[in-house]
């Protein structure tokens, strides 16, 4: 019994690894862009591919794409309690390819998160990436889509997979 438990410890570990290792690499990429946005669209926007792809400096108070922009402070506290909610779930999670995905959850809500608290934008997050028939994001904003997606696809294949259990055993 002592072997199993350290085998999963060393399971619950490695998924932790990883989906803080995924939650970093967004962090870091999305301050990064938006430094650069920053930088660079004060002077206004680019058009890398006119009509369809513009880089334009917008600042957000909602949540992402724009939802509900009327309400920053509760972006600020649902960003909170994802981030404990996800560092938690994960603890129960059985395999660690649910850790890619928590991780892009989590490095986007952190990325947002950072721009709430500690840029000097009144607690408005940084968007630059316009597609002319979406609203203005960043990539904060599409790692928390693709990892979001993820999840329910998993969690949706998962459900429907009778041996799901025993395959999840099999993955560790």
């Amino acid at each position: 019994m002592h072997g199993l438990q350290e085998t999963r410890r060393a399971g619950a570990l490695g998924l932790y690894v990883a989906l803080l290792i995924t939650a970093a690499v967004i962090v870091v990429v999305d301050q990064a862009t938006k430094t650069l946005a920053l930088e660079s669209l004060a002077d206004g926007p680019i058009d890398v591919i006119e009509g369809i792809l513009t880089l334009r400096l917008t600042y957000n108070p909602g949540g992402a794409f724009g939802v509900l922009q009327g309400v920053p402070n509760f972006f600020l506290i649902a960003t909170v309690v994802i981030v404990v909610f996800i560092l938690y779930w994960a603890r129960t999670v059985q395999s660690a390819a649910w850790a890619i995905p928590l991780g892009l959850v989590l490095g986007g809500g952190l990325g947002n998160l950072f721009d709430r608290v500690f840029r000097d934008t009144d607690g408005r997050v940084v968007d630059f990436v316009d597609l002319h028939v979406w609203p203005v994001f960043n990539v904060a904003d599409s790692a928390i889509t693709i990892g979001v997606i993820a999840l329910l696809i998993m969690s949706f294949r998962a459900e429907r997979t009778p041996d799901a259990p025993a395959r999840a055993e099999r993955d560790r």
